[in-house]
């Protein structure tokens, strides 16, 4: 198992369990202790996890793992979703996509849609996350807009003041919300609050609204409210996704789509 595979795993069983033994990570991922233990101590380095005698522990009270080691997470349920997502969004419209990785994984599908090879513009992309912009800026019919603001090391993000200002002068066809969670009473969520108010706003520009969430993530509740149910208008998920759980968007007005 490469360092980069090893890291992954060890931030992911930390999320899942909130502390983790030397020995429990050793034997869960078939290496020696001693690899751990450097594992441990360098992951440490990067504030990406707290170092406890024998172990470590989730660094900060609402620990969220960093966009880069979250890739492989339900990676197949993402491009099935996305692909599903990119299937709504027709050509010249003005897409808002949020930052995560789903959202990520639309901005592929749009871009290898052959329909949206070209164009004046075959679509204006506006997004807060610098990566997908990065990806995007390379595909010539797409106009990308990026709204300005502070990076958030962990999505990628722009957030802030400057943000707002931008996302205040203009309006869109659709927004595309990459979630944390997405509950019929509690509606859609983020971990960080001023991640979560960029997305309020995009989502107030849009003529409608979509929630591109895996199965994992209903249900749930997180910190931060994005919006409520009621705002959105489509919910892409998994066909893993419980019955009761998608009867109870269908029941609020949402049109639900499982792929």
């Amino acid at each position: 198992m490469s360092r980069d595979a090893r890291w992954k795993a060890l931030l992911e069983l930390l999320v899942e369990r909130g502390r983790l033994d030397v020995e429990e990570a050793a034997a869960e991922l078939e290496v020696s202790s001693a690899t751990i233990r450097r594992d441990f101590d360098q992951l440490a380095e990067q504030q990406m996890l707290v170092r406890t005698r024998g172990g470590a522990v989730v660094h900060g009270v609402s620990y969220e793992l960093p966009l880069r080691y979250k890739t492989a997470r339900h990676a197949s349920e993402k491009q099935r979703i996305a692909k599903a997502v990119a299937g709504l969004v027709a050509p010249g419209e003005a897409v808002g996509l949020t930052g995560g990785t789903t959202t990520t994984e639309v901005a592929r599908a749009l871009a290898v849609r052959s329909d949206l090879a070209s164009g004046s513009p075959a679509l204006t992309i506006v997004t807060n996350a610098l990566n997908i912009a990065n990806e995007l800026a390379v595909r010539p019919q797409f106009k990308i807009v990026v709204t300005g603001g502070v990076a958030r090391p962990q999505s990628y993000e722009l957030i802030g003041p400057l943000a707002d200002a931008v996302l205040a002068q203009i309006t869109i066809d659709v927004a595309v919300l990459g979630v944390v969670a997405f509950d019929v009473t509690h509606g859609a969520a983020a971990h960080d609050e001023a991640e979560a108010a960029i997305n309020r706003l995009l989502c107030e520009r849009a003529e409608r609204v979509i929630v591109a969430a895996d199965s994992s993530k209903l249900g749930q509740r997180a910190f931060a409210r994005i919006c409520a149910a009621d705002a959105v208008d489509t919910l892409v998920t998994d066909t893993a996704a419980a019955p009761d759980t998608v009867r109870r968007f269908e029941e609020a007005g949402l049109r639900v789509v499982s792929v």
